[in-house]
């Protein structure tokens, strides 16, 4: 996924068009409808506060028709051929890139993020489906002789049943295809339910993947404004058989409490506290460079994002400096506009959380080196900052940030800097930049998170396993492995 861009507007892109061509109702068993009652609500563009459109409002029962159309079509999902679902697959990966102008256009209309950014996340979460159209292919199981002999012990793999998949705003496309991509490819049908911020990208991706094939009813999507009305009594139904989240710790243990009810099978990509570590033998260019990119992507509204800066103290000032110089060559504004590198956050309540927790850090001893305020006028714009100083009791040491702020803090000497980074409850992802390789192995080991950036601010990968330990999840989206999370292992005993 690329980083910051500044892109200029396409001149042929028109805003209208690309929102009208979309699908505003909910798809239910290989049809559009609309919500029960006619509901609806409106998405909003942050950069301008204005509404872009309206889309059905799902109510319980609509949740329920979803996930019913889902365990009817299930069977003939299983029935597919690895080779039926990797086309499948293949062919929704072309048209993502066929309409790659439109779909970053319609994103970045709804979620905010600058257009380079948006076509980055587009060829992203392509990637999704081309790599699970692969994994589609290499189910595999396990046949043989038993130790004592008279009979045989055959392994094989099913898909797990019907899912019930839920997205974040931050990512709306990719964190669609990332869950998408590997149920399809086991056989399991599903229901997904994107974020009420973000549902454009998400309908756009489902009528991509009707036109590529999959059966009515090999996936629904239900958009609402209750979440909790609607998905828990799908969760509770028993219908189900797959829960996958994405979303904050908070909500995925409100999850889990209930999926626990039947006995569902889960994946839960929660919170992060990501600590990033900068020693004094790093390449200084190449650390604030690689800070840029885990920092400021996507306006650091990203679980991934860099939330606590741990920089050694003899590097402190020229650090500060070089990356304070690069946040303020940075241009903020809506996503659309020529030059754009930092879009709006998602909404007021965002905006207002940033600037609670700067404040905070402010008023414990903090300095602000640039930016510290939110930027008044239309949408929802925070200005890119750095704090230094920042004293351990800040609250923004505990919390995810999910802005464009980046705290540091210094540091002696190595198992402080350690100690200090595993002291969360969270442990996604940490990143550490040094030029001993020695040290760099003795970190990376030594971090509780399920993933480490070494000398690189981009974990995110298709092609890894993506996933945390502590409270920032179960299980991992990705990779050779991802497939797993969707397959039951079933064990066959012959006698002979």
């Amino acid at each position: 996924m690329v980083a910051l861009g500044q892109a200029p507007k396409l001149p042929d892109m028109d805003e209208a068009a690309v929102i009208d061509a979309v699908p505003k109702q909910l798809l239910v068993g290989g049809s559009w409808a609309d919500a029960h009652g006619a509901a609806t609500f409106d998405v909003a563009d942050p950069a301008t506060g204005l509404v872009l459109c309206s889309v059905a409002d799902a109510a319980p029962e609509d949740g329920m028709a979803a996930l019913q159309a889902a365990a009817r079509c299930q069977p003939a999902m299983a029935a597919l051929t690895p080779r039926e679902r990797s086309d499948i697959l293949l062919k929704a990966f072309d048209l993502l890139h066929e309409r790659i102008d439109d779909l970053a256009l319609l994103m970045t209309l709804e979620m905010g993020k600058p257009l380079a950014e948006a076509r980055g996340e587009i060829t992203y979460a392509a990637e999704f489906f081309r790599h699970f159209a692969g994994e589609a292919l290499r189910i595999d199981g396990g046949y043989r002789t038993a130790p004592a002999g008279g009979s045989r012990l055959l392994v094989t793999k099913q898909p797990v049943g019907p899912c019930i998949l839920i997205t974040p705003w931050n990512f709306p496309m990719a964190m669609g295809t990332r869950k998408l991509g590997p149920a399809i490819a086991a056989g399991c049908a599903s229901v997904i339910k994107p974020a009420a911020q973000t549902p454009l990208s998400m309908l756009a991706l489902v009528e991509i993947l009707t036109e590529a094939g999959l059966p009515p009813g090999g996936v629904n999507v239900i958009t609402c404004t209750d979440a909790n009305a609607v998905m828990e009594p799908m969760i509770r139904s028993g219908l189900a058989r797959k829960l996958s989240f994405t979303g904050s710790t908070r909500v995925g243990k409100l999850l889990l409490e209930q999926a626990a009810d039947k006995v569902l099978r889960t994946s839960m990509e929660l919170g992060g506290n990501a600590p990033f570590i900068v020693f004094d033998d790093a390449d200084l260019d190449e650390a604030v460079a690689g800070l840029m990119v885990a920092k400021m992507r996507n306006m650091g509204e990203a679980c991934t994002a860099a939330n606590r800066i741990f920089v050694q103290e003899s590097i402190m000032t020229a650090f500060s400096q070089r990356l304070a110089d690069a946040m303020k060559a940075l241009k903020l504004g809506r996503g659309t506009d020529e030059g754009v590198a930092v879009g709006p956050l998602i909404d007021q309540a965002a905006v207002d959380k940033v600037g609670r927790l700067v404040d905070d850090a402010v008023g414990r001893g903090a300095a602000v080196v640039t930016g510290g305020s939110a930027v008044h006028g239309d949408g929802y714009f925070f200005s890119p900052t750095v704090l230094t100083e920042v004293p351990h009791d800040a609250d923004l040491n505990a919390e995810e940030i999910f802005g464009p702020v980046a705290p540091l803090t210094p540091f002696s000497d190595e198992t402080e800097v350690v100690t200090r980074a595993n002291a969360t409850r969270y442990g996604l992802v940490g990143y550490v930049f040094t030029n001993d390789l020695r040290r760099a192995v003795r970190v990376a080991e030594a971090l509780e998170f399920g993933m480490v950036g070494l000398n690189s601010g981009l974990v995110s990968n298709p092609y890894a396993p993506f996933g945390g330990v502590k409270e920032s999840g179960l299980g991992r989206e990705g990779g050779a492995v991802g497939i797993d999370e969707y397959l039951e292992t079933k064990y066959i005993g012959i006698a002979v």
